[in-house]
């Protein structure tokens, strides 16, 4: 599973996991009955203590995107819904304030980081 956290744009690493399931899920890349990595396993890969990915998989199984089988593991729900509008929304915002404040650090104004968005999104 494709996790990327972010440690310096002040978003809970837990919530972090939680959103990148529910693109995942969303945009068909993990899909209904698809098995997610053991907790532990998880953990170790994206280097995070197994009790914060334990938290997203329950609020992630609270909301309807998982569900588990006993002894079988984790695995996606069918009932997921699509993300609304501002849920997205909430997620990009948290990805770009983490953009902004890497960038602030590096000293690139939002002049350049506009102009090397628009020429990456150019690029297939």
């Amino acid at each position: 599973m494709d996790i990327h956290l972010n440690q310096n744009d002040g978003v809970p690493v837990y919530l972090q996991i939680i959103n990148q399931v529910k693109h995942l899920v969303s945009s068909k890349r993990l899909v209904t009955d698809q098995e997610l990595p053991a907790i532990r396993v998880l953990a170790e890969q994206i280097l995070v203590n197994p009790n914060t990915v334990a938290r997203a998989y329950r609020e992630l199984e609270i909301a309807g995107w998982l569900y588990k089988k006993r002894g079988a593991g984790t695995f996606v729900s069918g009932k997921a819904s699509p993300l609304s509008d501002s849920e997205r929304n909430r997620i990009i915002d948290e990805k770009i304030k983490g953009l902004l404040a890497e960038a602030r650090q590096m000293d690139i104004s939002i002049t350049s980081l506009i102009n090397r968005l628009k020429e990456l999104s150019l690029k297939k």
